[in-house]
């Protein structure tokens, strides 16, 4: 099997150390208690990263686990929760809150364009008595990008706990939890992390563990149930058996990410993310977001003639790039190219555009421009 280049919104390319530190022989994280001292050792560098006082885990589970497990640990039966939607993520979570008996309200916009604040504010000054909310700082499936720096705070002015699914933007976008008033941010370790699949990342704010500890109702379940790591390292005991490897692996890629520096690598995937959608528009195809750009990942339409999954095949079968399409809604209406962590730097970006434009010039589309010289013309 020839593994093919992934250029995919997650999982990411994964730098070799990385994939490395995965193979150091491992000890038992259970009773080791050196393992402890590691565990929050990098617990805490990536809370230097998302910028937060705020108590910082990783789980065993894909990203979807932190989802799920903010919406089990904080909903009890006939709880009204604000679904904050412009994209399929974003309505997703309203499927958590039902799942554990809550009432989900929907709050959605056009999902072209990032959510409107003040649209946001005359829906609360209406209608704000929910427990919590939940937004989605970047959609993967539409590239969407929504200003939860503006959003988190305006919710808490109601007293209302903010969850957000940072999963494809932590790291690739500036997030500062304290400052932004965010109670959960999740993320997930195979993003713009550039770690393997596998691991949650997130954040708990003394807030929201009190909105637990008073309920009135048990949580139900127990993996999604996020009260179980309070004290973990103070009692020496994890509530399941840690997946040393995986966190070995993911301890590598945050320290790449810090010996680079934070706001550097925001700036890589800024600049490169501008470069790209700026070429792709200037060689004559139509981007799907009007407004709100995600810096990690880019949604564009194919042309008219010229059918999605068609695009996608022909780059696998002659070329061995793999680039995504989307699903639910987006499903072969548009291509997504996802460029965060480990494949948000030039000589990959260059690599995936000039692949691309050969690809659609191989089936039959027509452009003066070639995709590499304008992204060059645009990356300062």
């Amino acid at each position: 099997m020839r593994k093919p280049y992934i250029f995919t919104p997650g999982p990411t390319e994964v730098r070799e150390n990385v994939r490395l530190a995965r193979a150091i022989e491992v000890t038992n994280p259970d009773i080791d208690e050196s393992f402890y001292d590691f565990y929050k050792d990098t617990c805490e560098k990536i809370s230097k990263i998302i910028h937060t006082n705020n108590d910082v885990y990783i789980l065993s589970g894909e990203g979807i686990l932190g989802l799920e497990a903010a919406c089990a640990s904080l909903t009890e039966p006939k709880d009204r929760v604000l679904i904050i939607d412009n994209g399929i993520f974003g309505e997703g979570f309203g499927d958590f809150v039902k799942i554990y008996g809550g009432v989900p309200v929907y709050f959605s916009s056009d999902r072209t364009k990032e959510i409107c604040v003040e649209e946001l504010r005359e829906f609360l000054q209406k209608d704000n008595q929910f427990k919590y909310a939940t937004v989605v700082h970047c959609d993967t499936p539409s590239g969407v990008l929504n200003d939860i720096s503006k959003i988190c705070p305006l919710l808490k002015e109601y007293g209302i706990i903010t969850v957000v699914d940072s999963v494809a933007a932590m790291v690739g976008e500036t997030l500062k939890v304290d400052e932004w008033k965010v109670d959960i941010a999740l993320g997930g370790s195979q993003k713009a992390f550039s770690a393997p699949p596998g691991l949650t990342i997130l954040s708990i704010s003394e807030d929201a563990f009190k909105v637990m500890d008073n309920r009135k109702t048990p949580i139900v379940g127990f993996y999604c149930n996020l009260t179980i790591w309070r004290e973990y390292y103070t009692k020496k005991w994890f509530p399941y058996t840690m997946p040393i490897s995986d966190i070995m692996g993911l301890n590598i890629a945050v320290d790449n990410i810090l010996d680079e520096g934070v706001e550097r690598v925001i700036e890589r995937h800024r600049k490169i993310a501008y470069a790209t959608r700026k070429s792709l528009e200037e060689y004559g195809l139509n981007l799907y977001i009007k407004q709100g750009y995600s810096n990690t990942v880019t949604v564009v339409e194919p042309p008219e003639q010229i059918e999605v999954r068609k695009i996608i095949g022909h780059l696998l079968e002659k070329y061995n790039v793999l680039l995504p399409g989307s699903f639910g809604y987006l499903n072969n209406k548009v291509i997504r190219i996802g460029h965060m962590g480990e494949n948000a730097h030039i000589e990959k970006i260059v690599y995936i555009l000039n692949v691309l434009d050969l690809a659609l010039k191989d089936l039959g589309y027509i452009s003066k421009h070639s995709l590499v010289q304008l992204f060059n013309n645009y990356y300062n």
